[in-house]
């Protein structure tokens, strides 16, 4: 994920929250598993993926996201 933040740091801030030290940002993101990768677009989460994933699965689920 390291490399894709840093690829991506001009269309993408990536955030890293330990939910056990943040049950509040958890819940109002209803994280049930972990690891979960939410992308959030103003305040609402538009996809999510749960478990781990490979970079370029993450890539796919990013990109309609990201603005050129």
């Amino acid at each position: 994920m390291a490399h894709l933040a840093r690829k991506e740091r001009a269309r993408l801030r990536v955030t890293s929250v330990a939910a056990t030290e943040q049950p509040e940002l958890a819940e109002r993101f209803n994280v049930e598993t972990v690891p979960t990768l939410a992308l959030v677009k103003g305040k609402r989460v538009v996809e999510r993926l749960e478990g781990r994933a490979i970079a370029p699965r993450i890539e796919r689920m990013l990109e309609p996201h990201l603005v050129a």
